[in-house]
């Protein structure tokens, strides 16, 4: 597989959960001491960002780049959640070196499990695929995307997402 090709996923499929199907619920530990639910964020959009691992380049530049539009994602009255396979004290210690002012959620035990569930886990390298979603209110999901793994997404079509939910809604 080259850099930048689509990761082979657990199910063997290059593709994760596609729109319009009900976002999986999970309930996982946060950086920020607390479990966290998607549920508890029902009635907003929420933005869910997989990636593979904390402290990795692209990983860091790519949650480097959503903690500085954070205005812009607040903007749609949208939260943003990292899901990684790393425990609750890597991300706290990631998230703190980093100043990073969102939640990370521990996809750690049993590994992978929410990854699973969005079709977004690679179990040949035991991480979370670096994929995107974009839930709505209602908790559908609106939008996602399955990036290369060695590619930052960037927040060009996160923002476009949530552009289309408030002109749908």
């Amino acid at each position: 597989m080259t850099s930048n090709a689509q990761p082979l996923l657990a199910d063997g499929t290059t593709t994760v959960l596609p729109p319009g199907t009900t976002a999986p619920d999970f309930t996982l530990q946060s950086n920020l001491d607390h479990p966290i639910s998607l549920r508890d964020y029902r009635g907003h959009p929420v933005i869910l960002v997989f990636y593979p691992a904390d402290w990795s380049p692209v990983c860091t530049d790519q949650l480097a780049v959503y903690n500085e539009i954070l205005p812009e994602f607040q903007r749609y009255d949208a939260a943003i959640l990292g899901l990684s396979v790393d425990g609750k004290w890597c991300h706290r210690a990631f998230a703190t070196d980093r100043h990073l002012d969102f939640p990370l959620l521990s996809d750690f035990e049993p590994k992978g499990a929410v990854s699973r569930h969005y079709r977004a886990y690679i179990s040949g390298d035991g991480t979370s695929a670096r994929a995107l979603f974009v839930v709505d209110p209602e908790g559908k999901i609106h939008w996602s995307y399955l990036s290369p793994i060695a590619v930052n997404p960037g927040a060009n079509g996160i923002l476009a997402a949530l552009e289309d939910l408030a002109q749908a809604h």
